[in-house]
Parts: C-alpha cells; sequence; structure tokens
C-alpha cells in the first residue's frame, strides 16, 4: 500500500529508542532495545552509534552497559533525532526540487512543502520529555 508520508525505519527506530532508553532507570543495551522495538540487533546497533556520534546517548560497555541519554530528555527534540539519522530537513517550494517548472503554478500547490513544515514544527516542538508518561 502507497504512503503519501514515509518515516524510514532507521528513523522510527531511533525516536522510538530514544523513548524507551529516556523511560529508563538504568542503562539499556542494543539486545534489549531491538526485543522491545522488534528490530533487527545489527540495524539497531549502527542506529545507535550515530545516535552517540552526535552526543545524544553516552555508551557504556561491560555486562551492565547498555546507553543512556548524554544530556536531559527535554533538551532532545524529536526533530535533533530524526536529523541526526536522515540529515537535515530541507524545505523546497517545488516537491522535485527544480529551478525551472513548465506549468505556470505548482501543481501540487504546495501541499508538499506545508506538509513538510507540519512535520518539522511538530518535530522541533517535542522533546523526549513529551513522551516518558506515554
Amino acid at each position: 500500500m502507497a504512503k503519501i508520508v514515509n518515516l524510514s525505519e532507521a528513523a522510527s527506530l531511533a525516536i522510538h529508542s530514544m523513548v524507551l532508553i529516556a523511560k529508563s532507570k538504568t542503562h539499556i543495551n542494543v539486545n534489549r532495545l531491538s526485543e522491545d522495538i522488534g528490530a533487527s540487533r545489527n540495524h539497531l546497533a549502527k542506529i545507535m552509534q550515530q545516535l552517540v556520534k552526535y552526543g545524544y546517548l553516552k555508551s557504556v560497555r561491560g555486562p551492565n552497559g547498555g546507553f543512556v541519554l548524554n544530556m536531559p530528555a527535554d533538551e532532545i527534540t524529536i526533530l535533533d533525532i530524526y536529523e541526526a539519522i536522515e540529515g537535515k530537513i530541507s524545505i523546497h517550494d517545488c516537491p522535485l526540487d527544480r529551478q525551472i517548472c513548465p506549468f505556470g503554478k505548482c501543481l501540487m500547490s504546495g501541499v508538499v512543502k506545508d506538509v513538510t513544515m507540519q512535520f518539522k514544527d511538530y518535530f522541533k516542538q517535542h522533546t523526549l520529555k513529551d513522551f516518558l508518561n506515554n
């Protein structure tokens, strides 16, 4: 089934994992995370390392190791997490990012730009803390 809006698996796993880590009172290892969210351990490990690289997580080695937030949950937005995985969201007038359009007016009437801005605003306005009671 086709989707108009699609969030990549990597971005979705990153967001869900970060919420689980923020909720946890102890370190969570990648094995537990992958079981909890039903993801490939190897794929999730790569995503977690990207979040460590960006400074959102701290990785602790050892038998009681795992991941913990590297900053308070109210300082990490969903947009931060998304962009750490997917790169910066760019907003263009043309859904095809073309400079010249053969039509006088965009056939999409700016809806792609509007939806992108709505998602970006939503992701920017919500931090991990907003999801801790869910």
